[in-house]
């Protein structure tokens, strides 16, 4: 059975039980506990959720466009069909437009619609942020070199959240740093997550985290090992509520299904050579198996 659906639910019950309501930008209150780990071996299992639908290739396309292409340019993922960042692209006169809760006149929060301008140049894009601040500062590149001429550096650092960059961001990343280390010749990360709405993005983020460290090691000579992820703000919106019960309901009558394998086309060796095409075609899971899409609505 999936380690992963048991650990994750736990933490869903955890925030419905015990969490705190709170008011937040977006003007969509959510309930919230204050910080949450999970450990992963994945050498032991590869974790993505079987209680719910996980649409592996988006995932991944995601974590290529931020690791791989290094870009900010949403329309590389819709050239995919991948419409996960449709939200936060600024359009084509450089504003970006949304409603949040803001101060109001008299200073009670109200929820209004906000419009920021970035500049046209910045058309299409999410500003600075994710793979604009990747390829500004060669992360891939520079983790890539320690793995492979000095695994026992105590270094590895890629921090996507640069204090320079932030005014120029439509959204600053969530999920913001990780920190790599190699032992016995296996690739271990511990990732940190500032913000994490818990239906939505904490099952992508972690899947494609562990495809990430996945296609590393395997381009460093290595093998897969754990993956630790720790997270500030652990959330789920109110509007999201019954989703996660009928998830949770999903498993308190059926359990979990086994956890599937992750396949890499092994004739690749190289990060940047795995294909990022729409076909995702050095990519599959083996013996997916899950019980339907849950829908979730997603708060800016």
């Amino acid at each position: 059975m999936s380690g992963f659906d048991e650990s994750y639910l736990a933490l869903c019950r955890r925030i419905l039980n015990d969490g705190r309501r709170v008011h937040n930008r977006t003007g969509v209150d959510t309930l919230k506990v204050p910080s949450h780990h999970f450990h992963f071996d994945l050498g032991e299992e590869f974790p993505i959720l079987t209680t719910k639908q996980v649409f592996i290739r988006q995932a991944v396309l995601e974590m290529l466009w931020i690791y791989q292409a290094q870009s900010n340019d949403v329309r590389w993922l819709q050239e995919r069909n991948v419409r996960i960042w449709d939200e936060w692209e600024i359009d084509e006169n450089g504003e970006w437009t949304a409603e949040q809760r803001l101060p109001g006149p008299d200073g009670t929060p109200e929820v209004r619609r906000i419009t920021r301008f970035f500049g046209k140049e910045w058309a299409h894009t999410i500003g600075t942020a994710y793979g604009y601040i990747v390829r500004r500062f060669r992360l891939t590149e520079n983790l890539l070199d320690r793995l492979r001429n000095n695994p026992e550096d105590r270094r590895m650092v890629m921090s996507l959240w640069q204090d320079d960059y932030l005014a120029t961001a439509v959204l600053p990343s969530c999920v913001w740093s990780s920190e790599w280390d190699v032992t016995d010749g296996r690739l271990n990360a511990w990732v940190h997550q500032r913000s994490c709405d818990v239906p939505l993005g904490l099952p992508f983020n972690v899947t494609q985290y562990a495809v990430l460290l996945s296609m590393l090691a395997q381009s460093a000579g290595l093998k897969p090992g754990s993956l630790d992820w720790s997270i500030k703000d652990a959330h789920i919106y109110i509007n999201q509520v019954n989703g996660i019960k009928e998830q949770l309901a999903r498993f308190d009558a059926n359990g979990s299904l086994p956890a599937p394998k992750l396949w890499l086309n092994p004739g690749v060796t190289d990060f940047f050579a795995f294909d990022s095409s729409a076909e995702l075609r050095d990519v599959k899971l083996i013996g997916y198996r899950h019980m339907g899409k849950i829908a979730f609505p997603i708060a800016q």
